[in-house]
């Protein structure tokens, strides 16, 4: 039976123990070194919500994600496809929901395929239906949104907007019983009496052609933004939308008036865009439809703005222009192509006498919605409000009711109370222009 030679317990020396605890604590220091230098599982991000714009204007498609993505594009010819490719994510069945998602009547895309493309990568397909321009890019998180994926798919041709303008006014003007854009203005006949059978026939009078008038409407909000919402769902996008149809059609019953809108369905229009597309088609008035909200759901009245030359003229003011002007945040606006120096330049040429005009429109527009609703404020107020910076064209921004009170909020949803809004702001704009005729232009005549 062979004996274990017993383990020696002779203590170390104080140098050997020194070095020993050196190598302990560089051994843990590189593991955890270690730890931290190699990847962790990738968290693949996670597409919770998707959602398509269609409109003449462009197309847009938004993905809404729970982290921010990674993405490539490029375009292919011969059909025309839009192929994007997005990275840390996989397929899942909300974002195979887009497919179904594409309309047949959407303007530039005829279909959209989605795929795993390689592990950790999507892939979508948008077939088009013409040349487009696509704008591709993110948003940070804001307003009740998490991070946004946006493509934005502009046509390489866009339509001009004063073509298309007239030529939606020679078609209202075709049909049967509508008003001639320029009517024949006849001298008045003499008296009966002062007539003789054997006078010479006069020369005919040639016809004195007035000119159009062109009037922008601009319903606030759409697309992405949704605008204020009412304790009953109401949407602000949607009632002011209601209400500058309604607009239009009285306006375009007016001899001599035409109107653009700067959306005609659910899409976002940055502000820029919206000031763009009024001076684009020259127009002689810019009206802006929005529904107010406060957090006194009490708090009732219809409103009228215009631009500060100075400043807001109420705390109140300031505060709904800063909220408006937030628009952009929330609609989303690609940063990349976003003049920033519009804003400062359209500012400095405002000019006193638009916002003289201004004014005077804004007094003749509330005086006749004092008639069918309570005024929140009895004069017209003013903040610096982004969309009313077109420097040659009096604007206003119309504040139709409080969404956030529940009385007006069902005027707001209300048919009869949408015509009667109509209404008044069309009779505020007759009594304008009855006493600021339109200055005579070289173009649009």
């Amino acid at each position: 039976m062979s004996r274990k030679t017993p383990l020696r317990t002779q203590p170390l020396n104080p140098a050997t123990l020194k070095s020993h605890k050196r190598r302990t604590l560089l051994g843990a220091g590189a593991t955890l070194l270690l730890s931290v230098l190699t990847p962790l599982p990738a968290h693949a991000a996670r597409i919770i919500a998707v959602r398509v714009w269609p409109a003449e204007d462009y197309t847009r498609v938004t993905l809404e994600n729970d982290s921010d993505l990674k993405v490539s594009h490029f375009l292919v010819k011969d059909p025309e496809r839009l192929v994007v490719d997005i990275e840390g994510v996989e397929l899942n069945p909300t974002l195979k929901e887009l497919v179904a998602k594409i309309q047949s009547n959407d303007p530039y895309i005829k279909q959209v395929r989605v795929g795993q493309n390689r592990p950790n990568v999507v892939r979508l397909v948008f077939d088009l239906k013409e040349a487009i321009n696509p704008q591709v890019f993110t948003l940070e998180p804001v307003a009740g949104y998490q991070h946004r994926l946006v493509f934005d798919l502009y046509p390489v041709n866009p339509p001009d907007p004063i073509a298309a303008l007239i030529a939606k006014s020679q078609t209202r003007d075709a049909i049967p019983g509508s008003q001639p854009p320029h009517p024949e203005i006849r001298p008045e006949a003499k008296p009966a009496e002062t007539r003789t059978a054997r006078t010479e026939p006069a020369e005919p009078a040639a016809p004195q052609l007035t000119r159009m008038i062109t009037i922008a409407l601009d319903p606030g909000h759409g697309g992405e933004d949704p605008g204020a919402v009412g304790r009953g769902g109401s949407r602000e996008k949607d009632v002011v939308l209601a209400i500058a149809k309604r607009l239009k059609g009285k306006l375009e019953d007016q001899p001599n008036m035409r109107v653009m809108m700067t959306r005609d369905a659910d899409f976002f229009v940055p502000l820029h865009v919206r000031v763009q597309k009024a001076r684009k088609v020259q127009s002689d008035l810019f009206v802006s439809i929005h529904a107010d909200a406060w957090v006194d759901p009490m708090a009732r009245g219809a409103s009228v703005f215009t631009l500060s030359e100075k400043g807001a003229s109420s705390t109140a003011a300031r505060w709904l222009a800063n909220k408006e002007n937030a628009a952009d945040l929330i609609g989303g606006v690609n940063i990349k192509t976003h003049d920033k120096q519009l804003a400062s330049v359209l500012l400095d040429l405002s000019t006193t006498a638009q916002i003289n005009d201004s004014r005077k429109l804004g007094r003749a527009v509330l005086r006749e919605i004092g008639g069918i609703n309570r005024l929140h404020k009895a004069n017209v107020e003013e903040a610096g409000f982004a969309v009313l910076k077109a420097p040659d064209i009096p604007s206003i921004l119309i504040e139709t009711a409080f969404i956030s009170n529940p009385e007006e909020e069902a005027k707001l949803t209300d048919e009869a109370y949408q015509e009667q809004m109509a209404d008044a702001i069309l009779s505020g704009i007759r009594k304008y222009f009855a006493k600021n005729p339109p200055l005579a232009k070289n173009k649009l005549t």
